[in-house]
């Protein structure tokens, strides 16, 4: 018994200590996970690290390519446009469900959060706004009734966190109207509104950034064609 926990454990303490690596960049897109060199590093057998890899896998942090092995994963603009159309859905819903659970103080601190954006725009900082842009989201999840929900919606924001770039650094017209339709989803919080109505203007809230990043790469793209065409 004590070993089977002591197995799970340290095939715990490897996937935190992957992980930490993978999102703040240490290991970066691409990076190859070699299995016995990671063992000898981190002071555990193959067998938990095994387990830390497959659940890495699971969350989409690390991929399997044939004749390469395990790497850091690497996501490319339309796997950035997915994330998002999936936050969209889950996020319309976390908020709708949220919205009861939240006092006056809750909203008051939300708004707080959206005029700090607001005064970031002054001089904007993609990596800097897109943080703030995190925080005031989760301040609305923090009150989030299912447990399950919240962990999906934090996987997904890791998601996007591993691809790195700040959305608002593609498309940063987008910036000034995502703050306003901040303000908008708090004014039907605090008005009450129905949970079909707060949904719905929370999940095409996401949707926006989505089909922001898509117009802007599928002009990039064109841009480029042209040019090589030319």
């Amino acid at each position: 018994m004590s070993s089977a926990k002591e197995k799970a454990s340290k095939a715990e303490i490897s996937y935190e200590l992957l992980r930490s690596r993978i999102l703040d960049g240490t290991y970066g897109p691409g990076y190859r996970l070699v299995m016995d060199q990671l063992a000898r590093e981190i002071g555990v057998s193959t067998i938990p690290l095994r387990e830390a890899l497959r659940r890495l896998q699971s969350d989409g942090l690390v991929e399997v390519v044939r004749n390469i092995g395990a790497r850091v994963a690497v996501f490319d603009a339309r796997q950035v446009e997915h994330t998002l159309q999936v936050l969209a859905r889950l996020e319309g819903y976390a908020t709708a469900i949220s919205a009861p659970l939240m006092t006056p103080e809750h909203v008051a601190a939300s708004r707080d959060i959206n005029r700090r954006m607001t005064e970031a725009l002054e001089q904007f900082d993609p990596a800097s706004f897109t943080a703030l842009n995190r925080e005031f989201h989760f301040s609305i999840y923090r009150h989030c009734p299912d447990e399950h929900l919240s962990s999906l919606l934090s996987s997904e924001w890791a998601r996007l966190d591993h691809m790195r770039r700040s959305s608002f650094s593609y498309v940063p017209g987008r910036a000034r109207r995502s703050v306003q339709e901040h303000d908008h989803m708090l004014d039907l919080i605090e008005a009450g509104a129905d949970a079909a109505e707060i949904e719905r203007v929370a999940c095409a809230h996401k949707v926006a950034t989505a089909d922001a990043l898509h117009d802007a790469h599928t002009s990039a793209a064109s841009r480029t064609s042209s040019s090589l065409s030319a």
